[in-house]
C-alpha cells in the first residue's frame, strides 16, 4: 500500500501495518449511525435510562420531562440505529438497551466521559 501514498515521509510500514487493520466502510458506517443518534441530549439520556431499565413510552415520556409522542420519535431513531430493542406484551411496547457489543460499549463511554456511576 505504501508504493501507492503520494508521499514518504519514513513510516510507510507502519501505516501499512494500520491500513490492514482499517474497518471497512460498511462497520465504521454502522458506528457512525449508531453515535449520530447519541449525539442529541434526549437520546443520549433515553438510552442512557434504557440501559439500566426495560421501561413503556408513558414512563420514559415522565422520567424525561418530554411528551410522549417526543419521546416515541427519539425511540424510533435510536431503535432504527441497532441501540435500543422492543417487547409487546399486549398493547403495551417496552424498551431497552440492545444487548450488543456497540450498545454496552456506547453505555460505556457514555459513563466513563460523563464520569457517570451505574446505580447499583
Amino acid at each position: 500500500m505504501s508504493d501507492k501514498l503520494p508521499h514518504d515521509h519514513g513510516h510507510a510500514g507502519t501505516c501499512d501495518n494500520l491500513l490492514s487493520h482499517m474497518p471497512d466502510a460498511a462497520a465504521i458506517q454502522s458506528v457512525s449511525d449508531a453515535m449520530k443518534q447519541l449525539g442529541d441530549p434526549s437520546r443520549l439520556r433515553i438510552f442512557w435510562l434504557l440501559c439500566h431499565c426495560e421501561e413503556c413510552v408513558t414512563n420514559i415520556a415522565a422520567f424525561m420531562e418530554m411528551t410522549s409522542p417526543a419521546v416515541s420519535h427519539h425511540l424510533r431513531l435510536l431503535k432504527d440505529s441497532g441501540l435500543v430493542v422492543t417487547r409487546r406484551e399486549g398493547k403495551e411496547m417496552y424498551y431497552r438497551a440492545a444487548d450488543t457489543d456497540l450498545a454496552q460499549k456506547l453505555h460505556l463511554t457514555i459513563e466513563e466521559v460523563a464520569r457517570i456511576s451505574c446505580p447499583k
